[in-house]
C-alpha cells in the first residue's frame, strides 16, 4: 500500500539554533535511509513561509503500523503536531 502523510513540526521554543540545525540533517538522513529502503517514495516540503515546517510525504508499507514505525524514525518525530495520512491502493 501506498500513504500519502501529511505533517508539521513544531521545534519548541527556545531549542538553540545548533540544536534546530543537527536535528535538520539528523532528519535528512532518516529520509535518505528511508528512500534507500524503498518506504519514502517521495517528500515534498511547503515553502509558504520561512518558519513554515510542514511536509507531506509518500510512503510505501504493508500497514498503517509499518508506516507509522517508518515515520518513527524521524529524530523530530516527538515535536510532529499533527499527522493525517491517506491510504492509496494501486
Amino acid at each position: 500500500m501506498e500513504f500519502l502523510v501529511e505533517f508539521e513540526v513544531e521545534v519548541p521554543s527556545g531549542t538553540p539554533a545548533s540544536e534546530v540545525e543537527r536535528r535538520t540533517r539528523a532528519e535528512e538522513s532518516a529520509a535518505a535511509r528511508l528512500v534507500d529502503e524503498g518506504h519514502l517514495l517521495r517528500l515534498w516540503r511547503r515553502t509558504a513561509g520561512a518558519d513554515d515546517a510542514s511536509a507531506i510525504g509518500l510512503y510505501a508499507a504493508d500497514s498503517e503500523a509499518q508506516r507509522d514505525r517508518h515515520h518513527a524514525r524521524y529524530p523530530r518525530h516527538q515535536h510532529r503536531l499533527t499527522s493525517n495520512s491517506t491510504t492509496w491502493s494501486l
